[in-house]
């Protein structure tokens, strides 16, 4: 309950604000799985950062749109401190860490060839979110944020639960 309630106030102290947020979205994938299996195992925190580095970064991706306001209003944000160019290499950094994350973490469990199409679709999925936005382009923002986010969640978990069947 801190880490969210913490989160709406860190924006007035730390451009880290993004991985508060990633943190507090982490925790339930995480509680999840304790709920399941009471122990801390790598597969947890593969999961967890997995979750949480996802939601870092488009939530830079979406803070990009807040620049101006971040910066007249004294807020802070990867984008209103370091500029939309370098917030979008981040988010895009994020990302490939969210993809190596799901790789280990289907190698750990022994997940299958459709958890890897999965994780390839996802692959691609970020591939095309990345594409639809620029520093000087941000029309289609909400396409990327709110549709293709939509479709990374339910392509990833529907190929999941398919391995885990078949």
């Amino acid at each position: 309950m801190v880490a969210l309630v913490g989160y709406s106030f860190t924006k007035r102290f730390t451009w880290l604000c993004h991985l508060a947020l990633g943190l507090t979205d982490a925790i339930a994938p995480a509680g999840g799985w304790l709920a399941v299996s009471p122990q801390f195992t790598p597969g947890l925190f593969l999961l967890a950062f997995a979750v949480g580095i996802w939601i870092a970064g488009f939530d830079i991706i979406y803070a990009c749109q807040d620049v101006d306001f971040d910066r007249a209003y004294g807020l802070h944000s990867i984008p209103a401190r370091f500029g939309m160019r370098t917030a979008l290499r981040v988010a895009a950094i994020f990302h490939v860490l969210m993809l190596v994350a799901l790789v280990g973490l289907g190698i750990r469990l022994q997940l299958g060839l459709w958890y890897a199409v999965g994780v390839a679709a996802t692959a691609g999925l970020l591939w095309y979110e990345h594409r639809l936005i620029r520093p000087d382009d941000m029309s289609r923002i909400q396409v990327a944020f709110f549709t293709v986010n939509s479709y990374i969640a339910s392509v990833l978990f529907f190929f999941t639960v398919l391995d885990l069947f078949f």
